[in-house]
C-alpha cells in the first residue's frame, strides 16, 4: 500500500532530510523506525529535501507499507518508534498515480529572525538573531520585486543540482510582533519551487534592506550574480510549513 505521511521535525540535530553516510538524517531515522515497526525495509521519499538544521511542520512523505495496516494507523505505529524530534502528524492512503515530488504545485516556507539587546535562549533555537532592527516598510517594498516569475540564479548557493533556476513566487508576507525583550520578524514565502538555500538568501537580503542596505534584488535578477545579495541566513530560522498538491483536504 502506498501511503502519504504528514511529518513534522525539529531539524536542529539532523543533517537534513536525505540519507548521508555516517550522519543522522530525517530519512534515515524514519526508515529505521518503519523497519522496526513493520519488520520490512521501507523506502521513504519526501516532497523535497531540507538542509541540515532546517525544520518542518508540513513535510509530505511517501512510502510503501504493509497492506494489512490501515493507512490511518501508520501514524501511531511509526510514532511509537520515532524519537521526540520527528513525528508523523497524519497518515493516509496515497491517491492513485500520486508522485510526492513531481506533483507538488506550491510550497510555503517561513523564515524567523529576531532583534534583541541580548540573545534570547528560548527563541534562538528557531530564529536567527539580527544585529540591527530592520524597518518593516523597507522590507515590504523590496519583497514586491520578488513576486512573479524570475531567474533566481543569484539566489542559490554552490552545490545546486537544479537544471533551471527559473521559479515563480506567488506571495511574500512579512510580519513583526513584540516578544519578551525583543521583536520577532517572519518572512513567509510561497512559490512553485525553491533553489538550494534560496529562501535563506532571500530572507537575508530582505533583512539587510530593512537595516539600510541598498536593494540588490534588481541587479541580482539582471546579472545572476550572488554578490549582489546579502549573506545567507542561518538554517535554524527556516521552517517548511506546507506543500500544496492542489488536492483539497489532502490530509483531513
Amino acid at each position: 500500500m502506498k501511503a502519504l505521511l504528514l511529518v513534522s521535525y525539529d531539524g536542529t540535530d539532523f543533517s537534513g532530510w536525505q540519507r548521508q553516510k555516517g550522519k543522522r538524517t530525517v530519512q534515515q531515522v524514519m526508515e529505521e523506525a518503519a523497519e522496526r515497526a513493520f519488520s520490512i525495509p521501507v523506502t521513504l521519499t519526501a516532497s523535497g529535501r531540507t538542509d541540515a538544521g532546517v525544520h518542518a511542520i508540513g513535510q509530505v512523505v511517501e512510502g510503501d507499507f504493509p497492506d494489512n495496516v490501515p493507512a490511518e494507523k501508520l501514524r501511531e505505529c511509526l510514532n511509537t518508534q520515532l524519537p521526540p524530534d520527528v513525528k508523523v502528524l497524519r497518515s493516509i492512503a496515497a491517491p492513485e498515480n500520486f508522485d510526492v515530488t513531481r506533483q507538488a504545485k506550491r510550497k510555503t516556507y517561513c523564515y524567523r529572525a529576531y532583534f534583541a539587546k541580548s540573545e534570547l535562549p528560548l527563541v534562538s533555537r528557531y530564529a536567527a538573531r539580527l544585529k540591527f532592527k530592520p524597518e518593516l516598510n523597507k522590507m515590504k517594498e523590496a519583497a514586491k520585486l520578488l513576486k512573479g516569475t524570475h531567474d533566481f540564479a543569484a539566489f542559490r548557493a554552490s552545490g545546486y543540482t537544479s537544471k533551471t533556476s527559473e521559479r515563480k513566487i506567488y506571495k511574500v508576507k512579512i510580519e513583526k510582533q513584540s516578544i519578551p525583550f525583543g521583536t520577532l520578524y517572519t518572512v513567509r514565502v510561497t512559490g512553485n519551487g525553491f533553489l538550494y538555500n534560496m529562501v535563506r538568501i532571500l530572507a537575508g537580503e530582505l533583512f539587510a534592506v530593512g537595516c539600510g542596505k541598498p536593494e540588490g534584488i534588481t541587479r541580482a535578477f539582471q546579472t545572476g550574480e550572488r554578490s549582489a545579495l546579502s549573506a545567507t541566513m542561518p538554517a535554524r530560522g527556516l521552517v517548511l510549513e506546507s506543500v500544496d498538491y492542489g488536492i483539497k483536504d489532502l490530509f483531513p
